[in-house]
């Protein structure tokens, strides 16, 4: 009966290297072992003798029997990139003459849209009812996330001097420690109007921050999910609102209206514009739904007959 294919000292040897040499974890060191482990199997099944005899169609075909498995793309690009450890030392170790897995790639990780609000459930959801301290605080925040596109984190931070009312901005201390100065609209300064003398009155002498929980210090992360999530369900709305969503919905209804990829960059305080380039793939489904029901020849569904 012939051997495994890399074999057990292989195996073995692979393992120590990458626990000494590279000083990976043993959690990722037993990732790379058990990426190994599935295309040993399957070139054990292919009774396949020593590793010079595998190309890289073996490696193709066990990365298709592994996809039809059902294993992910993101599992998938992992597993090769544990594969191209392997032959990369072996071939240090002279124990084959050529990498089978050059040139080939695994599928790509399907990109996933950010879950946005339309304009009338945003709408629905900044009507938050009542004229309690809590009502008037949870109207600034989710007003202010909407109106000027910031993070969870970002909101958190913020203290009452980086709001400024004459000039309709808010300082922000974003991702890398970078500053931007962002407007805010007339709704949310409405609402901050309304919470500061509510926040006086509440806030201790030494407290600086813009959002306080009811024990009148800064607000948590937490505090601020939990109270969007409740008021989702005290609205109606069909899906739990998140201070992510809001900030999606923003950039997406300010790119729907402007089309101005480079502002909504610098208003979200994205580094790259790769990653503001996600918010025009919601735009396009915005314009193929106006599309499909405005257009007398798009119906994708064909008309039967009487």
């Amino acid at each position: 009966m012939s051997s495994t294919v890399p074999d057990s000292n292989q195996v073995d040897s692979f393992r120590r290297y990458l626990a000494h040499e590279r000083g990976l974890s043993p959690h990722t060191v037993t990732n790379y072992l058990r990426d190994l482990g599935k295309f040993t199997k399957w070139t054990t099944a292919q009774n396949l003798d020593s590793l010079n005899q595998i190309d890289s169609l073996h490696v193709r075909q066990c990365l298709t029997e592994l996809h039809k498995g059902g294993l992910g793309s993101a599992s998938l690009q992992r597993w090769l990139s544990s594969l191209r450890a392997f032959f990369r030392y072996a071939l240090r170790m002279q124990w084959l003459s050529r990498n089978p897995t050059d040139g080939i790639n695994a599928p790509k990780k399907s990109r996933r849209l950010p879950k946005v609000l339309d304009v009338d459930q945003a709408g629905q959801f900044m009507a938050v009812p009542g004229d309690s301290w809590l009502a008037h605080r949870d109207r600034a925040i989710i007003e202010l996330i909407y109106s000027s596109g910031l993070r969870l984190a970002e909101l958190a931070n913020l203290n009452i001097d980086d709001i400024d009312l004459t000039d309709h901005t808010v300082t922000v201390l974003g991702k890398g420690r970078k500053t931007r100065i962002i407007p805010i609209g007339a709704q949310a300064l409405s609402r901050l109007r309304d919470w500061l003398p509510i926040r006086a009155q509440r806030a201790s002498s030494d407290e600086y921050a813009l959002f306080l929980s009811q024990r009148g210090k800064r607000i948590s992360h937490r505090a601020i999910q939990y109270r969007l999530a409740q008021l989702s369900t005290t609205l109606g709305l069909d899906s739990r609102v998140n201070p992510h969503m809001l900030r999606h919905s923003f950039a997406s209804h300010l790119l729907e209206s402007s089309g101005d990829l480079r502002a909504v960059q610098e208003l979200l305080g994205h580094a790259n514009l790769s990653t503001t380039q996600i918010y025009t793939h919601l735009d396009f489904q915005h314009l193929a739904k106006v599309y499909d029901n405005a257009h007398p020849r798009a119906s994708r569904k064909p008309k039967t007959s009487d």
